[in-house]
């Protein structure tokens, strides 16, 4: 069977370049991206392809547009919105080291919220779905798989949209850190023991301790992943 290969569209394109150039730093923060026609001609696009890709990228915060003047490039951690994460995801190369770590500190603050809400709303189907949760000697991949699909249910089933945007915007980067997160055994084990208490607790209705549960889970998560870097580092001298 013949693979299709699909084009990109110019302004995708346009975009592309631009999210690049920005994240590089030839396009710095504060700095003024060239003329239109000038950069139009530049990235082989019309001017309203290239108008497009700019006042999408304005929506998401990487740009400011002013009538009349020069468009301005935003500091995109400071003016960004969720759309940012996904493009972030997209140039991994350009993540700072310490960008996992903040980012299972995120996860430990909306985890706990989520889930305790979750159970309160649905714990039938929280029991359900932990049903089909991966045993401690399964493959990491399994778990990274298993574990995304939970907390995204588990956004869903919370009745707050926003917690599923936000994780949304990490789709593929989730699983990508995940798969290496869980080639630990010990981090393997703490997730089944998590999803076999979180089944039980949901099975007895008890939100507050789901959440308590969770909350501590995602604690010792970030304290096994720094492990494991730390570990890597000493090895690596």
């Amino acid at each position: 069977m013949n693979s299709r290969i699909i084009p990109v569209r110019p302004n995708e394109r346009a975009e592309q370049w631009l999210v690049t150039a920005i994240l590089d730093g030839d396009l710095p923060p504060g700095s003024t991206l060239p003329a239109e026609r000038t950069l139009a001609t530049q990235l082989g696009v019309t001017r309203p392809t290239l108008r497009e890709a700019i006042q999408r990228l304005a929506r998401d915060g990487w740009l400011t547009i002013a009538h009349g003047k020069p468009t301005v490039v935003n500091d995109y951690w400071v003016e960004g919105g969720l759309n940012v994460l996904g493009k972030l995801v997209e140039h991994q190369t350009h993540l700072s080291p310490d960008f996992i770590e903040q980012l299972l500190e995120v996860r430990r603050n909306l985890a706990p919220a989520y889930t305790g809400l979750a159970v309160r709303r649905a714990a039938d189907v929280v029991v359900a779905l932990l049903e089909a949760a991966p045993a401690g000697d399964d493959d990491p991949a399994a778990f990274a798989r298993f574990d995304w699909l939970l907390h995204r249910q588990l956004t869903i089933l919370s009745g707050n949209p926003i917690y599923t945007l936000i994780l949304n915007g990490f789709q593929g980067f989730y699983e990508d850190i995940a798969r290496g997160y869980f080639e630990k055994r010990g981090a393997r084990t703490l997730s089944a023991d998590f999803y076999s208490s979180l089944k039980l607790l949901a099975g007895q209705r008890e939100p507050q301790a789901a959440e308590a549960l969770c909350r501590q889970v995602m604690s010792t998560s970030i304290e096994v992943w720094q492990t494991s870097i730390t570990r890597e580092d000493s090895e690596g001298e």
